[in-house]
């Protein structure tokens, strides 16, 4: 219980720091007042601020906490009547442990609505690491085809006579080479869909947007797709959570080049670009595609609303809610002189890319 609790004062020093002051200036306020003005019932005000560490257990010792407070508070306050503070102090507590029951009750509630979300969300990767199985296939038979060919003109090199041990060294660090190109992209794979909680690192979006690319490369080339990418070399670090991001860039991705799919090859383009402006980072996806009416671009975000057929409308609503979590905005609009945009901003805290 004490290391549990000394890691909540290490997560949000500011945060315990604030209650514990306003927690001293309430009980010295009770304290030096007379018994007769219910000022512990303030400590409400605590437990509120308490909720935002957006932890049931540290609520529950704010809590507890203040009653003890209030109750210290009453045995040492020497002025007014003895049975009206009794009262008073009775009532304030009665108003901490229900404010401290609702406070838990709502954080138990978010935290399962969270949870929900984090499921639902991750069963949107696996859907679309489902659709991109074909093309992960191909980026992983790739390397293994060249890993097995590089083997046998090792083994040729050593049995030759005399053995060119040069050649065989370099055919083996070619197999090392392309061992590591194999086990990136399981890892890609495996870091999306894995089952986690959302954290809160610093980003290198740039870095984020390219492991995306990777992992698309094969159904980018087998669609006859012209790929470009604009990625400011500056961008500055974005706090966020990596996997959660990736899945929304990756939605875009398909979803720009599922509308590629129905115009000409010689017209097909898909732009990915990121650029940093004063206190925000863009990230946008462009396709040269049929386009989307305005009409329902309006409402694309929306659960449930698809313009594909056999589309279920919940790709672009979770990307959406996992942006907003973030801090930004996501965004739709056409692209001229045809196809769509489908974008979002995020909020930058000053930090830079070191």
């Amino acid at each position: 219980m004490r290391r549990e609790f000394l890691k909540y004062l290490s997560e949000m020093p500011v945060l315990w720091l604030g209650i514990s002051v306003l927690a001293g200036l309430i009980f010295i306020g009770d304290t030096i007042t007379d018994l007769e003005i219910a000022f512990a019932v303030l400590y409400v005000s605590v437990i509120l601020l308490a909720v935002r560490s957006g932890r049931t257990g540290a609520i529950a010792v704010v809590g507890i906490a203040c009653a003890a407070l209030t109750i210290l508070s009453y045995f040492l306050t020497r002025h007014g009547a003895s049975q009206a503070g009794l009262i008073n102090s009775a009532l304030s507590i009665v108003a901490i442990g229900a404010t401290t029951y609702l406070a838990i009750r709502i954080e138990t509630i978010d935290a399962r609505a969270r949870e929900a979300q984090s499921e639902l969300a991750r069963m949107s990767r696996l859907m679309i690491v489902g659709e991109l199985g074909t093309s992960i296939a191909h980026e992983v038979s790739q390397p293994i085809t060249a890993i097995t060919a590089n083997g046998n003109a090792a083994l040729r090199w050593l049995a030759a006579t005399p053995a060119d041990h040069d050649e065989a060294r370099r055919a083996i660090e070619r197999i090392v080479a392309d061992a590591g190109r194999a086990g990136d992209v399981i890892g890609r794979v495996r870091m999306l869909v894995s089952r986690s909680s959302p954290s809160r690192d610093m980003i290198d979006l740039g870095e984020a947007i390219d492991n995306v690319l990777e992992l698309v490369r094969s159904e980018i080339r087998k669609n006859q797709i012209s790929l470009r990418t604009e990625l400011a070399n500056d961008l500055p670090l974005v706090a966020g959570d990596r996997v959660q991001l990736q899945q929304v860039i990756l939605n875009f991705i398909m979803n720009a080049i599922e509308a590629l799919a129905d115009v000409s090859t010689d017209v097909r383009e898909l732009l990915v670009s990121a650029a940093a402006a004063e206190s925000k980072i863009t990230v946008s996806v462009r396709d040269t595609g049929i386009g989307i009416a305005p009409a329902r671009l309006d409402r694309i975000f929306e659960a449930f609303y698809t313009t594909k057929p056999n589309g279920m409308g919940m790709g672009l609503a979770i990307s959406r809610s996992i942006i907003e979590a973030h801090g930004g905005s996501v965004y739709a609009a056409p692209n001229f002189p045809h196809g769509t945009v489908f974008g979002f901003t995020l909020p930058l805290d000053g930090k830079s890319r070191g």
